[in-house]
């Protein structure tokens, strides 16, 4: 007996290894038993086969019965766990309705009377893209994941080094060397499970950067170079989105929400060409205290759901300054360029 349940059981491990269904794997020592019972009831008392086998029907009835009733726990073990599942899964992010759930976790929004139910419904349905998931994008990401903004795009090439910690507060020391974008959606989901977070592991360049764009209804960019906020202003003017962007460095930063199709300057018009590498030195150059980004990146989700939502009135034509180190901001306006390169005569 012991030699057949050896047999059953080598088998299934056999088929385990060899990637077979969980059926098949069941099948082959179901069989070895089933022909041992038809053995142990068919042949007679004494016979060498029946007494190698067991030598008795009942001690294979007994085998059987506790199959059965362990097979039995198995399966309404895992049907309690579906059911627990099912109940516990978050709604779909597609889905129109609001489950109990998300009512309950976006319930400072929806009293709000600028943003309500219908509010809070367009930022479910809005298709947001962050370019950069360091210190500006960090911050943008965490509030409009808690929003409940229904897909978030991010865009970075990076990973996660020791050096960003001090300000890029969407990852974590654990996340040293793992891409940004990976990392970075880690932490939404596991704010949020009701959105939806594509991740793009690249470095926008102009030739790619339209199509993607085209896919959002507004566009973040929280990146540390010139030639990238060039090729995203530029896909937004070609596709009519809007464009918020903002920059920091040492104790000052800048932001603004850019829309020529709202008679609203694009970046190129405010800023036409990049400036010498010595007049923008990066934050590895010239230094950055940890809490700016912070500032202007929860600006930057502030001004993407005003904008989704229609609430207050908005950055586009502005271009605020904030001066953390002296605490103060002041606003400038700007104004479309009829010869801009991009969005005017001069393209």
């Amino acid at each position: 007996m012991g030699v057949v349940l050896l047999l059953a059981a080598g088998l299934y491990v056999l088929g385990r290894v060899m990637g077979a269904s969980k059926l098949a794997r069941l099948l082959l020592p179901g069989l070895v038993i089933l022909a041992v019972v038809i053995l142990q009831a068919t042949l007679p008392a004494g016979h060498a086969l029946k007494e190698a086998t067991g030598g008795s029907l009942g001690n294979w009835l007994i085998v059987l019965g506790l199959a059965a009733l362990a097979g039995g726990y198995s399966f309404a073990l895992g049907l309690l766990r579906a059911r627990h599942d099912k109940a516990e899964a978050p709604a779909p992010v597609s889905s129109g309705a609001f489950s109990s759930a998300e009512l309950d976790r976006y319930a400072r929004h929806i009293v709000l009377r600028e943003i309500g139910g219908p509010g809070q419904k367009k930022l479910k349905a809005a298709k947001v893209l962050v370019v950069g998931a360091g210190g500006l994008g960090a911050p943008a990401l965490q509030y409009l994941a808690a929003a409940g903004v229904g897909t978030i795009g991010i865009v970075d090439d990076d990973t996660v080094s020791v050096s960003n910690l001090q300000r890029q507060v969407i990852h974590r020391d654990s996340d040293i060397d793992r891409p940004k974008t990976q990392s970075a959606a880690d932490a939404l989901l596991a704010q949020n499970p009701f959105v939806d977070v594509k991740l793009y592991q690249r470095r926008l360049g102009r030739e790619d950067t339209a199509e993607l764009v085209s896919e959002y209804d507004i566009m973040l960019d929280g990146t540390d170079n010139f030639e990238t906020r060039y090729a995203v202003n530029a896909a937004c003017v070609a596709a009519g989105k809007p464009l918020i962007s903002a920059a920091i460095t040492q104790w000052e930063g800048q932001i603004s929400l850019y829309d020529p199709s709202a008679d609203a300057p694009c970046y190129a018009c405010v800023f036409p060409k990049a400036p010498a590498a010595e007049l923008a030195p990066s934050c590895a150059e010239a230094g950055v205290v940890g809490a700016l980004p912070g500032v202007m990146g929860s600006m930057m989700a502030g001004e993407a759901i005003k904008w989704i939502t229609g609430a207050g009135q908005g950055l586009q034509g502005r271009l605020m300054i904030y001066d953390l180190l002296y605490a103060e901001s002041r606003v400038i306006k700007v104004a479309r360029r009829p010869d801009c390169a991009v969005c005017g005569s001069g393209g």
